[in-house]
């Protein structure tokens, strides 16, 4: 006869677990995490506008290379693999259990942070497995996986179908995240109240600049895709660091490589902002 209130109680403590100070940790230690990254795929990419390159790779596995190459750098690799998990396991509770504020228990947001926790758990899953030796997710690979991908999904029946439709939807996440940048729609999820007017003017700036940024690398990522389904040609696909240099074959030149550069690092920031000010 208590089952029902046992039951209410039961998802009632499954909330508190999910909201606890424990996510909120590793929320703001993913955020961390991600800002190392963005913020060295932005100084690679400058470097490679400049023609300093050097060989390096302007992309997850560049970013990581380089951490490796520090001193204590295989523990900082820990650490960050072990940030993104956090972030997976954030957005997994708030696919469970909704997110913080109005409307979080929608379904559309719910299955946004469930997409969310796979993405983030794969990056998770790519930095830990780097920190543990395996190089093949190192430096160039994403260039690599990319072609890899492309080239299996081909061969599925209606294959060219599936990688059409996967970089259409690549390229419109990217439209996506690029508009909300410049609409700012970030906003709704800061505390207000513990920033000052020139915390709110930082994360203004490098949210719109970093967000726009990041949005025209998926955009153009999810092109490129595209274009592999249209010729049939999975070497048509890029990663990040071939779509990074393709900006720079464009008439402005290295100039727009070095401004989405620039925007790259600048979300690097703009994560660190969230990791302190986001409402969890």
């Amino acid at each position: 006869m208590h089952a029902p209130s046992m039951s209410v109680k039961g998802r009632g403590a499954a909330r508190r677990a999910a909201h606890s100070p424990v996510v909120d940790a590793a929320a703001r230690w993913g955020f961390t995490a991600r800002g190392v990254i963005y913020l060295l795929i932005g100084v690679l990419a400058l470097q490679v506008a400049f023609g300093n390159g050097g060989g390096r790779q302007a992309d997850r596995g560049g970013a990581l290379a380089e951490i490796a190459k520090q001193p204590m750098g295989a523990v900082l690799l820990w650490v960050l693999g072990a940030g993104l998990a956090g972030m997976a396991l954030w957005r997994l509770s708030e696919a469970l259990f909704g997110a913080a504020g109005p409307g979080g228990s929608e379904p559309g947001k719910r299955l946004l942070s469930a997409g969310r926790c796979v993405f983030y758990g794969f990056v998770a899953y790519s930095v830990l497995a780097f920190a543990a030796g395996e190089r093949g997710s190192g430096s160039g690979s994403g260039d690599r996986d990319s072609q890899d991908i492309t080239a299996r999904a081909l061969e599925l029946p209606g294959g060219r179908w599936v990688v059409g439709i996967a970089g259409t939807g690549i390229a419109v996440a990217g439209l996506w995240i690029g508009v909300r940048a410049v609409l700012r729609k970030y906003r709704k999820h800061l505390k207000p109240g513990h920033m000052s007017p020139g915390a709110r003017r930082l994360v203004d700036v490098t949210g719109v600049g970093g967000g726009a940024a990041r949005g025209a690398l998926f955009a153009a990522v999810g092109v490129f895709v595209v274009q592999a389904a249209l010729a049939y040609e999975p070497d048509r696909a890029k990663g990040f660091d071939d779509t990074l240099r393709s900006f720079a074959g464009t008439p402005a030149g290295p100039w727009l490589l070095a401004a989405v550069a620039a925007g790259l690092a600048l979300f690097g920031v703009f994560s660190f902002a969230m990791a302190r000010w986001r409402r969890v």
